[in-house]
């Protein structure tokens, strides 16, 4: 009888170990999946901004706009009609869960507001900033964005004194020194024009997303996921459109008519909005996947595979808007493209120890 008892316990913990280990590969897909749809939606958000209107805006006439609205002010409008086409998404798929109910509760608490906050800082600042540099330099600013787990690592070490050992330090330093070997091919006379600049506002992107997974951290862990991701897209979306575009004109001297004119082409340029509604819903599945991957295999090991857009962003790029379309300037030198798989393994390295990897799976 307790041979028998042994042995029910026995298998009892291997098919407890089984199932944990299947429950963190699944985990560890829908991270990567993350990553996977981050690079699409940077794609058909580029695209859609070569179609109907924008392509009057950015040829050879430019519509009559003035270099600086093109750069900034149209920038700003590629980032606000695209989150709020993924707020759109975002609200559908609550609706559809039931839980919209709930968004709306939770808007009023305190991690509702911190979500606000988080939204705030990455949707007007950082995501105006990605679309800004990836106009200005093209797919090759992606990998840069993606220093943003790294400026987490060392923002949470300062704003809330986390735990910043040797391993993460040396992950850190890889992603610098991949940093910088993408940065190399914007010195030269065969660098386009504006890249470096492109990459510097790159940067203020990784940088405002850095400091939004921090505040960010404290939402998800005390409300769903889902209600999170909903309130993180509606107030980006919203806050771009209603606020950053309109001030932008009026700081760069076109005007909040102006600004309100290319808002209302913009949204009614058909054969433009098919390419951000897919961008709003790849953008969208990308943060629903990362969240639901973070919640099963851990925040750590879900930022280094959501990470992994550094690779999957100028690659879908290349696909989708140099081979398919056939515009220039997405094809990247070979450095771009060991920097960033240098730059996942570093993001790797700070988000976990690669050895882990191998322990867990002995466990199973």
């Amino acid at each position: 009888m307790e041979r028998v008892s042994k042995a029910s316990t026995s298998e009892t913990i291997i098919a407890k170990n089984k199932l944990k280990a299947n429950f963190l590969k699944k985990g560890i897909s829908i991270a990567l999946f993350s990553g996977l749809m981050y690079g699409f939606y940077s794609a058909f958000l580029a695209l859609g901004m070569t179609k109907g209107v924008w392509g009057d805006w950015y040829g050879a006439n430019t519509a009559g706009l003035s270099a600086i609205v093109i750069t900034y002010v149209l920038g700003a409008l590629g980032s606000a009609v695209n989150d709020t086409c993924s707020a759109v998404w975002a609200m559908g798929f609550a609706t559809f869960k039931g839980k919209l109910g709930d968004f709306f509760r939770c808007l009023k608490t305190k991690p509702g507001l911190v979500m606000i906050l988080a939204a705030l800082i990455g949707g007007p600042i950082s995501s105006t900033a990605y679309v800004v540099a990836l106009q200005m330099a093209g797919s090759i600013v992606i990998p840069i964005t993606a220093l943003c787990p790294a400026i987490g690592a060392i923002l949470g070490r300062i704003l809330f004194k986390q735990k910043l050992n040797k391993r993460m330090m040396f992950g850190i330093a890889i992603c610098v020194l991949s940093s910088f070997m993408i940065g190399s091919t914007s010195i030269g006379g065969s660098a386009p024009k504006g890249m470096l600049l492109g990459l510097c506002i790159a940067f203020i992107a990784a940088l405002g997303w850095g400091f939004e997974g921090c505040v960010a951290g404290y939402g998800t862990s005390m409300i769903d996921s889902e209600i999170g991701i909903t309130i993180r897209q509606v107030t980006s979306g919203l806050s771009n459109l209603i606020i950053l575009v309109p001030l932008f004109g009026l700081l760069l001297g076109s005007g909040v008519k102006l600004s309100t004119d290319l808002t209302i082409q913009a949204f009614t340029s058909g054969s433009a909005m098919i390419w951000f509604a897919l961008s709003g819903l790849c953008a969208f599945v990308s943060y629903m996947s990362w969240y639901n991957g973070n919640s099963m295999c851990g925040a750590a090991l879900g930022m280094a595979c959501n990470g992994t857009y550094s690779f999957w962003g100028p690659f879908c790029c290349w696909i989708i808007l140099g081979v398919i379309n056939g515009i220039s300037g997405y094809a990247l030198p070979p450095i771009a493209w060991i920097s960033a798989v240098l730059m996942m393994f570093g993001i790797l390295i700070i988000a976990m120890n690669p050895m882990d990897l191998f322990r867990k799976k002995d466990v199973a």
